[in-house]
């Protein structure tokens, strides 16, 4: 962007760059590398200010060093040792919490002269489009991937970690018989196809936001296109979380926004539910809702998961753990005559139920709390980026229990944060 101030390049290489550094293999470690320039200009600016609330974050941070502790421990109905594996895991989320919260800082002690809100809005903007077109990939070339420049320099026994591996390693989608076969579910430029769900919905608020409502004509033009374009990728995700959260997105909207906002609203979810129910994407979307099979192992891995943190529920255990056997049996891991038999780790699906075993029923619940007070702090700023804002805190809560928060995800939930925080501040509020 031109005319850009230096102080915001860090971000702009966060959100405009983010496919390069996709290509690349840092991806959602980004936030990781560009941390300490940031954290350099913090420490530059003393007093630094920090949001109203922000403290439970600090506590947080603070119980995932305790929960250290409990690496080596087991949860009853759990196997496997202390390894590299899950060192390396709990070392990476430790790396994002600390760089995460080092750019929530960032962004507050910014000026309005050095980054405007609209122009923070944009480069989120941006991304959605990047998503949009990773997407669009995915459908289009699904198994498509590449290794990166960082899977190719990191030793094996790192790049070999699954965690790791998914976050290093490019991929256009994720392929799985969801529907019965083979079918592609988009993952690109992000980690995982529910991370590319969680992020492609709230981007595309602020998306709305920065090219609609404070649009000029040929960013309002875009619009329309763009997002019948990501209808595609969406539908193609399967992702029944992500679905629910834009119908989520749209009652709030219909209940918070002016008579004349409301009409626009009805109007364009009339057009587009008109449009979709015309067009081949409709039976797919009846064909996933008739597919439910994969909530018997969310249930099995939630009911195990609580389970276990009850056996730590101040501290957790500092990373995941493995179930003896699934929903289907008791056997532990794929055999050669039993090739489904698997070990879902514990906390893989959502970010409620990960910190719950990672840093057990406190950890879930200064989460919680972080961004339900987010909500109610700023539900009376009815700015555009104030009702957006808010929206975003809401699909937060709702997608922690379906949806892990690391990788992507919750650098843009926290980006948001960071967009209510400075929104106060300029009213006047914080």
């Amino acid at each position: 962007m031109r005319g850009l101030h230096p102080a915001a390049w860090p971000i702009a290489a966060l959100l405009i760059g983010y496919p390069i550094w996709w290509a690349l293999g840092f991806g959602g470690l980004s936030a990781i590398v560009l941390a300490p320039p940031m954290a350099l200009v913090l420490w530059r600016r003393r007093p630094i200010r920090a949001p109203r609330g922000f403290g439970l974050w600090l506590l947080l941070l603070a119980g995932y060093l305790v929960s250290a502790l409990m690496l080596d421990e087991m949860p009853p109905d759990t196997y496997g040792e202390l390894g590299a594996g899950r060192v390396i895991g709990y070392l990476m989320r430790l790396l994002l919490y600390v760089s995460l919260m080092i750019m929530v800082l960032y962004l507050g002690n910014l000026t309005e002269r050095e980054l405007p809100q609209l122009t923070l809005v944009r480069m989120l903007g941006v991304l959605f489009v990047t998503t949009v077109a990773g997407g669009l990939l995915g459908v289009l070339v699904p198994r498509a991937d590449f290794t990166s420049p960082v899977e190719r320099i990191l030793p094996h026994w790192i790049s070999g970690n699954s965690f790791v591996h998914n976050l290093i390693h490019p991929t256009a989608a994720q392929v799985q018989k969801v529907l019965g076969h083979s079918s592609p579910r988009p993952e690109a430029p992000f980690e995982w196809a529910n991370a590319w769900g969680s992020n492609v919905s709230v981007l595309l608020i602020w998306f709305v936001v920065g090219w609609w409502v404070y649009g000029g004509p040929r960013r309002r033009l875009a619009v329309a296109p763009l997002i019948a374009l990501a209808a595609v990728p969406i539908v193609y995700s399967l992702n029944r979380g992500l679905w629910i959260g834009l119908g989520i997105a749209t009652v709030y909207l219909f209940l918070r926004l002016g008579t004349r906002a409301r009409v626009v609203v009805l109007s364009a979810t009339a057009c587009g539910a008109l449009v979709f129910f015309l067009s081949p994407l409709q039976a797919m979307v009846a064909q996933r809702l008739d597919s439910p099979h994969s909530n018997d192992i969310r249930a099995f891995t939630v009911t195990a998961t609580v389970a276990a943190a009850a056996t730590s529920p101040i501290i957790g255990y500092g990373n995941t753990r493995n179930a003896m056997g699934n929903h289907r049996t008791v056997t532990t891991g794929k055999t050669g005559w039993c090739d489904v038999c698997g070990h879902p780790p514990l906390g893989s699906d959502g970010q409620l139920w990960h910190l719950m075993i990672t840093q057990g029923f406190v950890g879930a619940a200064l989460y919680v709390a972080f961004f339900a007070g987010a909500v109610r702090r700023h539900w009376r700023d009815r700015s555009p980026i104030g009702l957006a804002g808010v929206l975003v805190m809401i699909l937060t809560l709702l997608y922690m229990f379906v949806y892990d928060g690391l990788v992507t995800p919750l650098n843009l939930y926290l980006i948001s944060f960071a967009l209510l925080w400075r929104n106060s501040m300029a009213s006047g509020a914080a």
